[in-house]
């Protein structure tokens, strides 16, 4: 049986929600007995590969891929981003997650991802999905020589959070030998979602709807009552009329791009980006805060204590890991911003764990994918360090990139060097 460490019991301060429910849900249960269903491969998934479906005993769907050939020797359980909406899991979620990521059976080692039980925000939930996964690969396919922790974006977070939720099971070292984290959203909701709690300030301030002055008003720590009907084009309606920023930059008026300019400067966010962080701090904040916390605001100066208590026993790290833990980052990354890794390594450094801890950043402005070398690169240096004790530097991982270009068509953008400053003197404070 799955052993971990009690999490922060908060029934006194909070009515009882979702997230506390996952953030004090005993260890995931044992497999279905169903096995999983052979499926054909999507592409890019190798031609050669097998592939399997199913769905797990809390109502998560998954995905499983096995490379031509698979001895039995590496395993990736991968944590998706998002969060994705409220709502049913479903199985396409999970689908996509291995197209996405189809390097990992290209490059031999077996794959499987979760969709997670429901749509919505959980990280401690998310994490135990994915270990339930593990377990039912295991039962249907073996024990494997070494099982990685690969967690994308938000994944970052729920792999960061499983490394540490089972680091031990019944006294002995888990299930995991190493986490690979790429783009994540780290640190924990509070400290990754404040600025957009900022950003909803500043818009309403400049723009005024959202919501508009004859509608319902609420605090926008909210996100959305739940019963609006505002929907995604309707947002976007409303924010292009007041920015145009969808528009090329020549065609806005001046009065929009004054609009812009303020709103992506004081929220410290890059223009292509603004729609999208609008879309969480609605429709994310709208679940994260009601449906999960209990109507209780954790962002901001005039946070209930509470909510951020309840928000970081669920999702902020600890720093309690016991494997090797590689990390990248986009140094431009417009979605998670890079200063998230300086909170990241603060919490392995209180905990005396930044030895475990290798970070590495590349010259790129993107989130959802990376130049594609690096990740076998990173894959291969993580291997290493766990079956050989070499423990890589960024200068390392770099040297290990560059012959790969020719491999796989694209540049290794690493920059060893780099050290991100932290996310308060981002925000300025």
């Amino acid at each position: 049986m799955i052993m971990t460490k009690a999490p922060l019991i908060l029934a006194s301060l909070l009515t009882l929600s979702p997230l506390m429910c996952a953030a004090q849900t005993p260890p995931p249960p044992p497999p279905i007995p169903a096995a999983p269903q052979s499926q054909p491969c999507p592409a890019p998934v190798p031609t050669d590969a097998r592939c399997f479906t199913g769905q797990d005993s809390a109502g998560a769907f998954y995905w499983i891929a096995l490379p031509a050939n698979w001895k039995n020797d590496v395993l990736v359980m991968h944590a998706h981003g998002g969060p994705d909406q409220p709502g049913p899991a479903t199985l396409k979620r999970s689908e996509e997650d291995l197209k996405r990521w189809a390097i990992t059976v290209k490059l031999g080692y077996a794959w499987a991802g979760s969709s997670y039980r429901r749509g919505g925000y959980g990280v401690t939930m998310a994490a135990q999905d994915t270990e339930r996964l593990r377990q039912i690969f295991v039962q249907h396919f073996g024990p494997v020589r070494r099982t990685l922790l690969h967690g994308q974006s938000y994944g970052g977070g729920v792999a960061a959070k499983a490394a540490e939720l089972y680091a031990t099971v019944d006294g002995k070292r888990g299930p995991y030998d190493g986490v690979l984290l790429t783009s994540g959203v780290l640190g924990g909701g509070v400290q990754a979602y404040n600025f957009r709690y900022t950003l909803r300030q500043v818009y309403q301030q400049v723009c005024n709807n959202h919501p508009k002055p004859d509608e319902p008003q609420y605090p926008l720590w909210q996100g959305l009552p739940l019963d609006s009907k505002l929907t995604r084009p309707e947002l976007v309606a409303r924010v292009e009329e007041c920015t145009g920023v969808r528009k090329p930059a020549a065609e806005r008026t001046p009065e929009q791009q004054a609009r812009l300019t303020r709103i992506v400067s004081q929220a410290k966010i890059v223009e292509r980006s603004l729609q999208g962080h609008l879309n969480w701090a609605t429709w994310l904040f709208q679940d994260l805060t009601q449906r999960q916390l209990g109507n209780r605001n954790p962002f901001g100066p005039d946070a209930d204590p509470a909510a951020v208590a309840l928000l970081n026993e669920d999702s902020a790290p600890t720093g309690q890991v016991n494997v090797p833990v590689l990390t990248v980052h986009a140094i431009n990354d417009p979605t998670a911003f890079v200063e998230l890794q300086s909170v990241y390594r603060a919490a392995l450094v209180a905990a005396g764990t930044q030895a475990l801890l290798v970070q590495t950043f590349s010259d790129e402005d993107e989130h959802s994918y990376l130049s594609e070398p690096q990740y076998p690169a990173l894959f291969n240096a993580l291997l290493d360090w766990v079956d050989k004790g070499e423990t890589p530097t960024p200068q390392s991982i770099a040297q290990r990139c560059k012959p790969l270009e020719a491999v796989w068509g694209q540049p290794c953008r690493f920059v060893p060097g780099y050290v991100p400053q932290t996310l308060s003197q981002r925000m300025g404070r």
